[in-house]
């Protein structure tokens, strides 16, 4: 028999302790869920996972039928079992948060499987449960003509071959290229990044038609299959004419990987810009309000980081979500309306050289630097080499530092 509303159990203990203590060995029951993370079907694991909601909210109106052992219940033991009950409670939402990032991933790896790719992608069609368990993906965005910058960044911050196998191996971070396929794919500018992609191995293929005014859709795509690839706990946008110094990055990220759903960088707020042939130029500029209006706060599109949650909310709704002229507005417009951290950072925008030294030389290196008056570091492919000489951390740090 249970307890109506008015009804006190004894001891003085309240009835959703009781309540709680009844239902406790039935929640630890359903902590075998481990079973699922083997499920790559999405909707095996749809199935699975409203099975456990279904239980789990019972939780919140549950149907006491204790048969009266509540007399012989002592106020200590509900107690320690209502303790018992908390965690597994917690346990429950993690493993259910788990399961619906695995369930949207392996959504992403079917749409990416199905859809095609004229480059090709075959790790895009491997099974969910190979995907690689990592800190963070580095995604930094390149074009066709960028082979200068790009080998810029390779002698200076970026490790090559068997060092980024090793940085992938050791410290769980990926970094690679972004880079789609031209109008016609496997012309004379996709055979040029096959060679280069033969001979670095490092380059993530998007099924994206390269150009300028698609970099709205060219970062919604990254972030789609960089989910499907790898299970990481951030996935990061970096210009390909930024210095990055690796180790500061991953001890700034160290600090919010307990974070569900954050959004890092340099946030700003800039005019909405109206009229027709200026660079940055919003044609939907109508829909921020009155002429001269601002953008909401959202992340320097030059480097910016978002947790697994995140990104994968973008993998799921990537056929929904509008897409302004400008990447780094179209991304903070995803996250509007969401239960998002925003992190302003300065250490990922520092300036180049006498900036970035001074910091240097006191012991905190900056994790980014670059120049605001040129979206980037001015003239990079010359300076990029001085930058990292001045302001680098040191070739060993991301070695040695502990994430």
């Amino acid at each position: 028999m249970g307890f109506s509303r008015t009804q006190k159990p004894t001891n003085g203990v309240s009835t959703r302790w009781v309540a709680l203590f009844c239902i406790a060995s039935f929640f630890f029951g359903v902590l075998v869920v481990n079973r699922f993370w083997a499920i790559a079907d999405p909707a095996k694991m749809d199935e699975e996972i409203s099975s456990i909601r279904e239980r789990q909210s019972k939780m919140s109106h549950p149907v006491l039928n204790c048969e009266k052992k509540e007399n012989f219940v002592q106020a200590g033991d509900i107690l320690s079992q209502v303790s018992q009950t908390h965690d597994v409670i917690l346990t429950l939402d993690k493993t259910i948060s788990s399961l619906e990032m695995q369930l949207a991933a392996a959504r992403a790896v079917k749409g990416n499987s199905e859809e095609g790719s004229p480059v090709g992608t075959k790790s895009a069609t491997e099974p969910l449960k190979e995907r690689q368990k990592v800190f963070f993906v580095m995604g930094i965005i390149t074009a066709f003509s960028s082979r200068k910058r790009r080998d810029s960044i390779r002698k200076t911050w970026m490790p090559k071959g068997e060092e980024l196998r090793k940085l992938e191996t050791e410290k769980g971070i990926i970094i690679r290229f972004v880079i789609g396929h031209s109008a016609s794919p496997g012309g004379v500018l996709d055979r040029a990044i096959d060679a280069e992609e033969e001979q670095h191995k490092d380059f993530l293929r998007l099924n994206h038609v390269e150009g300028y005014h698609e970099l709205s859709s060219k970062t919604q795509i990254y972030f789609s299959t960089a989910v499907s690839r790898w299970d990481a706990d951030f996935y990061m946008k970096v210009d390909d004419d930024v210095h990055i110094n690796i180790g500061m990055v991953g001890s700034t990220l160290a600090r919010h990987r307990s974070k569900p759903r954050v959004y890092m960088g340099c946030m700003k707020s800039g005019p909405v810009l109206s009229q027709k042939g200026v660079k940055y130029q919003e044609p939907e500029y109508w829909k921020f309000g009155e002429e001269g209006n601002k953008y909401f706060r959202h992340a320097s599109g030059q480097i910016y980081v978002i947790s697994k949650d995140l990104a994968t909310y973008i993998s799921v709704n990537r056929n929904i979500l509008h897409r302004y002229a400008n990447e780094d507005v179209s991304l903070g417009s995803w996250f509007i309306g969401l239960d998002v951290e925003h992190i302003d950072d300065r250490s990922l925008c520092c300036g180049t050289p006498p900036d970035c030294e001074w910091k240097a030389q006191a012991g905190n290196p900056c994790a980014a630097s670059f120049d605001w008056t040129c979206s980037g570091i001015c003239k990079s492919v010359e300076r990029m080499e001085e930058v990292h000489e001045r302001c680098g951390e040191g070739d060993g740090a991301m070695w040695h530092t502990s994430f």
